[in-house]
């Protein structure tokens, strides 16, 4: 994402003249969340200051002193999120249109902690411009990686959690993806696919496509 990122980190890029971490937040607050912990350890002080002027919302910013990568980094921050009950797991760059709200109310809506560790919102790999097929989505609603990138969606980074799948852990180095794959071989990884559009913003190039093809999901 540079140079867009030489200053500052990539959650708070713009779109549509709104930080991406900005978007994500106003999702949360309409799907009636009232905390949210940020973790970051790239260029924090832009983050953190954008953070304070969100005075609708109690949130938490936890640093990460050192690269833990994403498993690790949500390990630094779990101490901060309910003990008993699922809670949502966003990626700092992922953006989806405002008209779209119903995006986390799913995930709620399909939740069954008696059968689920950890749920995948999922896209269409055709719908997505440029992405890899990340898993299937069984007939039992579970989702399966394809390690060939051969599956039918992309994750889009975001998923409801329970605190569970980190009991045990210890704060490493180490990807998330280790904990899903976890999940799925205990069956336990399930995965529903987004009714909607999920952008991809990797490059500036992606950030003024979407600009470009509709200025009105801006979200002021």
């Amino acid at each position: 994402m540079m140079p867009l990122t030489a200053a500052q980190p990539k959650p708070m890029v713009k779109v549509f003249d709104v930080p991406m971490i900005g978007h994500i937040l106003n999702h949360l607050k309409a799907a009636g969340v009232k905390h949210v912990t940020v973790n970051g350890h790239y260029k924090p002080e832009p983050l953190q200051e954008y953070l304070n002027t969100r005075h609708d919302l109690d949130v938490t910013f936890v640093y990460e002193e050192g690269i833990l990568d994403t498993g690790g980094g949500l390990v630094n921050a779990v101490d901060t999120m309910p003990k008993d009950q699922p809670f949502y797991i966003i990626n700092g760059d992922a953006y989806w249109d405002r008209a779209e709200d119903f995006v986390l109310t799913d995930l709620a809506q399909q939740w069954n902690s008696e059968t689920m560790d950890i749920l995948l919102l999922l896209q269409q790999k055709e719908q997505v411009r440029e992405g890899n097929g990340d898993y299937h989505i069984l007939e039992n609603g579970q989702a399966e990686r394809a390690l060939d990138r051969s599956g039918t969606h992309m994750f889009t980074g975001i998923r409801l959690c329970h605190p569970r799948v980190f009991q045990g852990q210890t704060l490493r180095k180490f990807s998330f993806l280790e904990l899903m794959d976890k999940a799925q071989n205990q069956g336990r990884l399930f995965g529903i696919e987004n009714k909607g559009l999920w952008h991809h913003l990797s490059t500036p190039e992606d950030i003024s496509d979407l600009e470009g093809l509709n200025a009105s999901t801006a979200v002021k």
